[in-house]
């Protein structure tokens, strides 16, 4: 009886979502409610995996939820991007990516529980990634002619389509990676792979987006960005094709007129295939996932926005085979999150004050090699 009540309660909460949900997710995380999301990336039924987050850092899976569409299936990283699971900056909403059936699902976030509260049509063909800032939120259709598309968000996690927010990258089948908005809200960077193009569009006040301004990258592989909460842009770049350990992350400042300034460049990560990135929310350091070498390595990043390796450089090591596709941290900072294809887990590393990464082992349940794609943590 008691576990039916706290199910119409929750249900309740969700359906009367307004503009109190930023305080209400504070309240969460603030009483030790937090998380590890993780999306099946199915073709045939898209699930979001939860897993309750402990005190220590330790991971117990929870419950799956469906997205209401599908994935594109696959074996290790067919998605090829970073944000195909993002939670929103309140950590209120969790956005999932359908890239098989071209849609984008919300969910209401009440610690480590779901609720579907919405699917949208993506405006293009195979989303794989998701920006949001404020109201706004921007999907990246990777398929066809690539391209990005606006929707408003409202306070109960629904999405509206904004008119005439279509626009189109530098190429069809550009392998769009990642896409980001800026601290302030001002600015939208999205990465293609084929190119090697760092994209940058301008936010009008009506959610559209100016004219494309395109930086070609100075360095090879350019893959996910992502940005420091100081306004620096982050890119991790896999290197030259068939270079060993010749990863590298760059940094950049934005001019007002869309054109990337760099600051760090080609910042060596003495890993293979480092294709994501994730900043800690005091924008202290950033952690970089190399795939190719079951690693993660580590960097400062000071006021002005240069990177400087932490200790060794690699400050984490996942058990051999591992191919840790995508990684986040923490809500509260504490914790780097890997997720792992090849031994179907997540790598679990504590924080430690001077950004040095202390393992604590991983959580298991998952696939091997089962296309899985996505991780998020509030």
């Amino acid at each position: 009886m008691r576990k039916a009540v706290r199910t119409l309660l929750f249900v309740a909460l969700a359906v009367s979502v307004v503009s109190t949900t930023r305080s209400n997710a504070q309240d969460r995380r603030s009483n030790g409610a937090h998380a590890v999301f993780v999306m099946t990336n199915a073709v045939g039924r898209n699930e979001v995996i939860s897993f309750q987050r402990a005190a220590d850092g330790s991971l117990q899976e929870g419950q799956t939820f469906a997205t209401g569409g599908r994935g594109t299936g696959g074996v290790t990283d067919p998605l090829e991007s970073q944000g195909s699971l993002t939670l929103s900056q309140d950590h209120s909403f969790l956005f999932a990516v359908n890239g098989g059936s071209g849609e984008i699902s919300v969910f209401f976030v009440d610690g480590s529980k779901l609720l579907l509260v919405d699917k949208a049509v993506s405006g293009g063909a195979e989303p794989n990634a998701v920006a949001q800032h404020g109201s706004l939120v921007y999907v990246l259709n990777v398929g066809g002619s690539s391209n990005v598309v606006g929707f408003r968000l409202n306070a109960r996690g629904q999405l509206r389509k904004i008119p005439n927010s279509t626009r189109f990258l530098t190429t069809n089948n550009s392998e769009a990676a990642s896409l980001a908005f800026s601290p302030d809200g001002q600015f939208l960077v999205v990465t293609e792979r084929a190119t090697n193009n760092l994209d940058v569009f301008p936010v009008q006040d009506d959610g559209t987006l100016g004219p494309i301004v395109v930086n070609p990258s100075p360095d090879p592989g350019a893959f996910s960005v992502s940005f420091a909460p100081n306004g620096a842009v982050l890119v991790s770049e896999t290197g030259p094709t068939g270079g060993n350990n010749a990863s590298a992350i760059s940094s950049y400042s934005v001019i007002a007129n869309g054109t990337l300034s760099p600051i760090s460049t080609g910042v060596a990560t003495l890993g293979n295939a480092n294709c994501w990135n994730a900043v800690t929310p005091n924008g202290q350091f950033v952690y970089v996932s190399n795939a190719g070498s079951s690693t993660i390595s580590g960097f400062a990043i000071s006021a002005a926005g240069r990177l400087t390796p932490i200790g060794s450089t690699v400050v984490g090591t996942n058990p051999s085979g591992s191919t840790n596709l995508d990684i986040t941290v923490s809500a509260d900072g504490k914790f780097v999150y890997t997720l792992n294809s090849g031994t179907g887990t997540i790598g679990i590393f504590a924080i430690q004050s001077d950004g040095t990464l202390n393992s604590l082992g991983d959580a298991g349940g998952l696939s091997e090699s089962a296309g899985f794609n996505g991780i998020a943590a509030n």
